[in-house]
């Protein structure tokens, strides 16, 4: 493995049209290409950005940036740029190796929720770095947190909306990138649905059905878990704690939904 070290100069009030780019050209092109993200930072005074990237190799990386500036979502880039003016006044970069693996091989463990209101619509939105397509609310479930837990705060987070919650409807396990995600089937129950700075674009209720799902969600992997929830068959799901056992939550496997 390889890693890229990017810095960016840039002014403090550029920060926000800066990380709103980021996350809608610069992260897609390099994810889509098989780069992987480790981390991006800012430091205190607002004037430095750093992101570290991860590559197989450096022939990756320089195909990956060959892909890139061929790439449709680049010449909007570009375009954008024209647009927002100057985001940064300087930008350098390195290449580093790592001299040990100090981290354990680990899995990320991701919810999503099929969220209806009274009127039978679901609530989808747009992420800034998935922008092609629309997808039920969700995100990474942190440390020490159930996965009840994780859907509440991400679907408050993205949209926010409160929800009451029916059950799981699916597991799907993503191996290229070794995330896992669980889906839950819920209502509305109270909240002003609105979009969430830096993170999605777009936030809606929807008719949602087989005939027009294509129009929303364009990627299968979204497409077929979201599927899977309309006509849902429950999944047992259970939240506990071990020495002593403590039970926290459990919910009972439904054959419909009513």
């Amino acid at each position: 493995m390889i890693y890229r070290r990017k810095t960016y100069k840039i002014q403090p009030e550029k920060l926000n049209d800066f990380n709103e780019f980021f996350h809608s050209y610069l992260y897609p092109n390099q994810i889509k290409y098989g780069a992987k993200l480790i981390g991006r930072w800012v430091n205190d005074k607002q004037t430095e950005i750093l992101a570290i990237w991860e590559y197989k190799s450096i022939e990756q990386y320089e195909s990956i940036e060959s892909l890139i500036r061929n790439s449709e979502l680049h010449k909007n880039a570009k375009e954008k740029i024209k647009e927002l003016g100057e985001l940064y006044m300087e930008d350098n970069q390195d290449f580093l190796t790592s001299t040990a693996n100090y981290h354990s091989p680990k899995h990320i463990i991701s919810v999503s929720g099929y969220i209806t209101n009274k009127a039978g619509e679901v609530l989808l939105v747009r992420n800034f770095h998935r922008s092609d397509t629309m997808e039920m609310p969700g995100g990474q479930v942190e440390e020490g947190e159930t996965l009840e837990e994780a859907i509440h705060r991400e679907v408050f987070e993205e949209t926010g909306v409160k929800i009451d919650l029916h059950g799981i409807t699916g597991i799907y396990q993503n191996i290229t990138s070794g995330v896992t995600c669980i889906v839950f089937r819920g209502e509305y129950q109270s909240g002003e649905v609105r979009n969430a700075e830096n993170e999605t674009s777009e936030v809606y209720f929807t008719k949602l059905n087989k005939e027009n799902i294509n129009q929303f969600i364009t990627r299968n992997q979204f497409r077929s878990r979201t599927l899977d929830a309309m006509e849902p068959n429950y999944l047992p799901y259970e939240a506990f704690k071990a020495r002593p056992y403590e039970l926290i939550n459990r919910y009972e496997v439904k054959k419909e939904y009513s």
